[in-house]
């Protein structure tokens, strides 16, 4: 929890901001107040609920603190989110919060930003390759990794000596600095059970190149998961799914429903998840996809706001993590918020009762 936030103002299900979208993925929204200057915000895409969610949450923070904002959605395009940073840095923003497409894309544009005096927050994603990131605000990535696969542990019994148990592996993107921390995380947990042959991997796909699914995106984990099954499985069944990100999870699910999985002599593997996005939720409730790591991302917008905000009136920036995320150019001070795995028995604790989601929301 940042220490020194105010009491949360929006929900993630109730944020009611016009934003205007043009076609090229952008909105302006202007603060009632000007005192505070403009804040650039740049996002990775619209096709994700949560991204919606951040863009929204990030608005709303900045200008409850006297900023206008101009915020631009690169649509997974890395050239454009290239092209649009360049447009807020001409337009003389005061600040820039970028969450990235392409983390390896943005080295001249960061580098533009720092040459007008333009200060860079790295939004969940880490910017690679440059000095010029001056700070980054996320969640402890491997953690997240770790609750995916202790959800895996506990529903098998793996520490019970139950076993073996076949299990498949997912990760990100491969052009998204988090991917390889949600792997870690979960391969340090899985690994011993991997080693004991109490999980197997039947497809033999275990390495992280092998394994990630570019831009997250849930039709290409489908149509991966869809030729796993085909070539390896036969009269063999999947156990356990590590998905990193729900819209992959319902890939995942998507291509097991049409193998057969889902009835009662094949039931549907432990699936793991990200995000806590409304669809996966609903599958949960449901019955399907087994697990979503929740992070709160008002909280993230919160925490990026406030750095903004210290940054620009020359406040000390706190931060709680100086040297775990080297960028390959320097460790980026850091801010690191705590994410809770959510499954059919805690949800409306932890994400009903915390306002994040209404009942209504969940039916």
């Amino acid at each position: 929890m940042y220490t020194r936030r105010s009491a949360l103002a929006v929900t993630a299900g109730a944020a009611s901001l016009a934003l205007i979208m043009s076609g090229c993925g952008e909105s302006s929204e202007s603060s009632s107040s000007s005192g505070g200057g403009t804040i650039g915000i740049a996002m990775p895409t619209r096709a994700s609920e949560r991204w919606l969610t951040d863009g929204k949450s990030v608005v709303t923070d900045l200008k409850a603190k006297g900023y206008k904002t101009k915020l631009v959605y690169g649509d997974d395009d890395p050239d454009r989110q290239v092209s649009q940073i360049e447009n807020l840095v001409k337009q003389g923003v005061d600040a820039l919060i970028i969450a990235a497409i392409d983390n390896k894309s943005l080295n001249n544009v960061v580098k533009q930003a720092a040459d007008a005096n333009i200060p860079v927050i790295s939004y969940d994603r880490l910017i690679l390759g440059t000095k010029n990131v001056d700070y980054y605000v996320s969640f402890d990535n491997e953690q997240v990794g770790r609750l995916q696969a202790l959800h895996i542990i506990d529903e098998l019994g793996l520490e019970d000596g139950k076993g073996p148990f076949n299990i498949e592996l997912f990760a990100g993107s491969p052009d998204d600095n988090n991917t390889k921390y949600f792997f870690d995380g979960a391969m340090h947990l899985l690994q011993p059970f991997l080693d004991s042959k109490q999980l197997v991997v039947p497809s033999g796909q275990t390495e992280l190149d092998k394994i990630t699914t570019l831009r997250w995106d849930g039709p290409t984990a489908q149509k991966r998961m869809e030729g796993i099954l085909a070539r390896t499985y036969g009269t063999k069944k999947v156990d356990a799914v590590l998905s990193p990100y729900d819209g992959i999870s319902l890939g995942v699910l998507a291509a097991l429903k049409a193998d057969g999985y889902g009835s009662g002599s094949k039931p549907l593997p432990v699936i793991t998840g990200q995000d806590a996005e409304l669809a996966s939720v609903k599958s949960i409730i449901a019955g399907e996809q087994g697990q979503t790591v929740y992070k709160d991302l008002r909280e993230l917008a919160e925490v990026a706001a406030l750095m903004v905000d210290d940054i620009l009136t020359d406040k000390p920036v706190e931060v709680n993590n100086r040297r775990s995320y080297n960028n390959g150019a320097k460790p980026v001070p850091a801010y690191l918020l705590q994410p809770t795995s959510v499954d059919k028995t805690n949800y409306k604790e932890v994400l009903v009762l915390s306002g994040y989601y209404t009942a209504a929301d969940l039916k």
